[in-house]
Order: structure tokens, then C-alpha cells, then sequence
């Protein structure tokens, strides 16, 4: 009997490929009008899947985005407050799911999990940092933040210099100096062509149906990229910011606000720099902007040399793509960089899906998605079920209905996010405002109407979109808005009752044994 000649012939499961791009903005695609940004390949993968414009991390920063991402869990219930918490090993996830459907879940790059100390030995070096690797995952290729292993990729490439991240430090610019110049290494050596020659490698390498994470740090800080990127954009070029009139208007206007923005470090955002973000003016912001757009192009071209490799192998057809991030950036809105907080900014991310078995191709959907819908996506689509109770929603009645993006019955009304601004190591926040751990958190509902931002222990506040897209005036205190505000309140105390932990709830008891009633 011949042997059969090509995957699909022995086994029938789609190949599995999730690409994160980390800290890329929901609007930082031509695909949805940017006037400035051009993402030529994933606007190619949109023309033959399904766009989401309106899909939002569940949570800031990195480790809390992921958690939602990997486990389909809000924070409310996966508790991943900040980087540093562990995630609970009870819980499901995509890569252990991914395991029981017969796959060998791939990491390349980095998952920022921090492992569940609980049963661990004190001295396991895994539990000094948190960027371990989810569980389920096989590790073909890390690369946490330090990046040593791109580093050392350079110097066998002749960069004798690459011993540190001042690699990314632009020729002839001081360290913490914002410029446009590039770095010493090229386009082809950079972090990201470096995770996808060695996935393009291992596919090469694989006969059987196969799940990949490609996690790229870019467009990630610090803020620098090699030519033709780095000085693709001028400064100016793109939307206006939506920022207060100046830095003491945007901090006035909120107490967290006031609390966080003078502490934001300029070094997490360019490399070597020192001291606080307030002292970079508005041409700063400009500038470091116009870098911020050419990382993202530099991804996209990396993304278009794996659309090719896919293709070379004869497994375009046969894979199963979902490109997202796992939060986004504010880039200069109301004056600040990177995430976290309340701001759409930080929340907004891309989701394109690509399922060749749908016959669909080109599809849009404007209702709002989570990051949490995943997960319960990737478990319909291979036929396996989470070992819990999920928040999110499958995706898949929207990836399979065609150019016009299908529906889902009873679909949510709202974005929905939290953000946990607790400091247990140093205590900084909770001394600040003298609250407790539990009470520096935030949740927020938000739709195409208005968005509602609950602080546990700090005020309200209320933005009218359809009036204020820029989110500049809160009127939570306006009594004209008072009876939207409680409207809005009671919305959110609903959805929060809604998604209390339901792994056991839907199960009882009875003379006949336990019975169970799916939602």
C-alpha cells in the first residue's frame, strides 16, 4: 500500500498557528484606515479571513493580557493582577488543550507566565521571574525580554558587539537619546526575523499536523529599528493624539492619573534612557511615534516571509491562523507610553482569523470580542472541551459566515477590561492612596455609546464617546449624566455576576447521579 503523500491524507486536524505581535495597537492597520501605517501582510491574511474591529485585551500588561489570551479567562477569575503573579495551575489552557486534541503545542519566543509557586521548592530559579513558560507548551525556541538568545544569534552573524541589549542603542546616538538612526544590526537580523527563520525552520522539519505560538516581542520597546523602518514615518504623520491640552491637564483630571503618570519611567521605552517620562515634551511623543509605526511595519514584513514559507511548504492550506497582540500601546496619547490603565489606547489590539476549511474570506465583524474568546475558539474548532468554566465565547459562528462576518445569538454588547494596579513587592500604590492591595483595581465597560470606568476605591468616571471619542471630558459628576452613569454601573455589576467562576455551577447532584447543564 503507498504511503500517503501529504498530511491531510493521514490526518485530517488543521495545523495550528497563533502569532502574537506584543504591544501593536488595534487602529495600526491600513486593513481598518489608518491614513499613515501600511500592513500589506495582514491585510492579506484579513482579504482571506475575518477582521475584528473592535476587539480588546481583558487586561494590562503583559503576564494579565496573556493570562486572558491562553486561559479564556477574565481577570476577575484567572487573577493574574500584574507581572509577577502567578497563574493558578488549576486552570485550563490553550497549549494543555491543545495536548488532549493530539498536538504538540510549540512555543517560540516567550509567554510571560509566572509559574504557581504552590508545590514548587523555594529555590526553583523558575520562581525569580516571571517570564516562564505556559504550561503545555513545548519550547523549540525562547526569548524572554533579556533576549540572550538573539543576542548570541548576532554575534555568530559577525556582531561582536551584541553582548547586551545596547545593541539597541541607534549608531552615533547616546544611550537614552531618542533617534530615528538605526541600530547596528539590519532588517534581517532583528528579533523578529530571527523568531521566524527558526519557526520557518521547524516547519520544515515537521509531517504531521502541528500547533505553533509565535510570539514576537516587536513592536515591544524600546523604541528602535533597523532600515528602511526607522525613518519610513516622520513624526506627525498619522491621527492627531488624544491628549488634554497639556501634561497637568491630563493629570488633573483623574487621581490615578496623577499617581501614575509621574512614575512612568522613560527607560522602559528607550534604551538606557533615565528619569520619568514627564520630562519628554510633545515633539518627543512625535518622534518616538514615527519609530513606534516602523517596528510595525518591520513585523508585518516578517509576518509576509512566514505567509511565503507556509505556502513553499504546501501548508497554507491546511493551517489555521490567528494573529492578534496581547495589549496594545498608547503612543503618545494622553501623554504617556505603554499600557495599562483605563485608556482605549492600551486595549484596543488586531484579530484576524484565517480558517481555510470555512470557505469564508474577507469577512468583517464590528461587534466587540475579547481576548478571551480564543481560547473557546481553538477548543470548537478541534472538538475538545476547557476543563473549566470560560468567560469568553468561540469565535468560530463569525469566522465561518462569509464576507459579511456572520453573528452569534445573544452576543455581548460591550468591551469589557480590567486593570490591577496593586504593588505587592514595594507597597507604592497602597501607601499612595492609602488603600489596600484588593482595592487598586479597575474595571471598565465600554460601547459604542459610552464607556464607564469603575475604580474599586478611587471615582468614577463616565466618557460620552459618540461626543468625546478622545475621552477628554469625564462627566461622572455631570447630574445630567447621572442616570447613564448608574445605568452603566448596574451593566457592569451584571457581567461581573455573570462570569463569578462557573466551572462546578452548572453541575448538581442528584438521586441519578450528577447532572450537567451546558450554558
Amino acid at each position: 500500500m503507498p504511503k500517503p503523500t501529504s498530511i491531510e491524507t493521514r490526518d485530517r486536524r488543521p495545523n495550528i498557528l497563533l502569532i502574537t505581535a506584543d504591544q501593536w495597537r488595534g487602529d495600526c492597520l491600513s486593513a481598518v484606515g489608518h491614513p499613515s501605517v501600511k500592513t500589506p501582510n495582514v491585510d492579506a491574511l484579513a482579504r482571506e479571513g475575518t477582521l475584528f474591529r473592535r476587539h480588546y485585551a481583558g487586561a494590562a500588561p503583559c503576564s494579565p493580557a496573556r493570562a486572558t489570551l491562553y486561559t479564556g479567562l477574565y481577570q476577575m477569575n484567572h487573577r493574574v493582577c500584574r507581572n509577577g503573579s502567578p497563574l493558578d495551575a488549576r486552570f485550563d489552557n490553550l497549549a494543555l488543550a491543545a495536548r488532549r486534541a493530539g498536538y504538540d503545542p510549540t512555543l517560540f519566543g516567550y509567554t510571560d507566565t509566572a509559574p504557581d509557586p504552590r508545590g514548587m521548592h523555594a529555590k526553583d530559579p523558575h520562581l525569580t521571574t516571571y517570564e516562564g513558560v505556559l504550561p503545555g507548551f513545548t519550547a523549540r525556541q525562547l526569548l524572554p525580554e533579556h533576549e540572550r538568545q538573539w543576542l548570541s544569534w548576532l554575534r555568530s552573524r559577525g556582531h561582536a558587539n551584541a553582548v547586551s541589549r545596547d545593541i539597541h542603542i541607534p549608531v552615533g546616538a547616546r544611550a537614552g537619546e531618542i533617534s530615528d538612526a538605526a541600530p547596528a544590526y539590519s532588517s534581517d537580523e532583528t528579533q523578529t526575523a530571527f523568531l521566524a527563520g527558526e519557526f520557518m525552520r521547524w516547519l520544515g522539519e515537521q509531517d504531521r499536523p502541528w500547533f505553533a505560538h509565535v510570539s514576537f516581542l516587536r513592536p515591544h520597546p524600546p523604541f528602535s529599528v533597523p532600515e528602511p523602518f526607522n525613518r519610513m514615518f516622520k513624526p506627525g504623520e498619522g491621527p492627531a493624539f488624544a491628549r488634554a491640552v497639556d501634561r497637568d491637564a491630563e493629570q488633573a483630571s483623574h487621581p490615578y492619573l496623577a499617581y501614575a503618570m509621574p512614575r512612568t519611567g522613560n527607560g522602559n521605552f528607550i534604551h538606557g534612557a533615565t528619569g520619568s517620562l514627564s520630562e519628554w515634551n510633545g515633539e518627543d511623543f512625535g518622534a518616538i511615534r514615527a519609530i513606534y509605526y516602523g517596528m510595525i511595519s518591520e513585523v508585518d514584513a516578517q509576518l509576509g516571509r512566514i505567509w511565503q514559507a507556509l505556502k513553499d511548504a504546501d501548508a497554507w492550506d491546511d493551517t489555521l491562523i490567528v494573529f492578534t497582540s496581547d495589549h496594545a500601546e498608547m503612543a503618545g496619547d494622553h501623554w504617556t507610553l505603554g499600557k495599562g490603565g483605563f485608556f482605549d489606547g492600551s486595549y484596543h489590539i488586531p484579530l484576524v482569523i484565517r480558517d481555510p476549511s470555512s470557505g469564508a474570506a474577507g469577512g468583517i465583524v464590528d461587534d466587540f470580542t475579547s481576548a478571551a474568546d480564543v481560547f473557546p475558539t481553538l477548543c470548537q474548532r478541534l472538538g475538545i472541551e476547557a476543563k473549566n468554566g470560560l468567560d469568553g465565547r468561540s469565535l468560530m459562528p463569525f469566522v465561518s459566515g462569509g464576507s459579511r462576518g456572520g453573528s452569534a445569538s445573544g452576543w455581548r454588547d460591550a468591551a469589557f477590561w480590567e486593570f490591577d494596579f496593586r504593588d505587592i513587592a514595594e507597597g507604592q500604590a497602597e501607601r499612595h492612596f492609602g488603600l489596600k492591595s484588593n482595592e487598586c483595581n479597575l474595571a471598565v465597560i465600554r460601547d459604542a455609546r459610552f464607556k464607564y470606568v469603575h475604580f474599586t476605591a478611587l471615582p468614577p468616571l463616565l466618557f460620552n464617546l459618540r461626543d468625546d471619542p478622545m475621552e477628554l471630558d469625564n462627566v461622572a459628576s455631570d447630574p445630567a449624566y447621572a442616570a447613564i452613569r448608574l445605568e452603566y454601573a448596574e451593566r457592569l455589576l451584571s457581567l461581573r455576576a455573570r462570569h463569578l467562576d462557573q466551572t462546578l455551577a452548572y453541575t448538581e447532584l442528584t438521586e441519578k447521579g450528577p447532572v450537567t447543564r451546558r450554558p
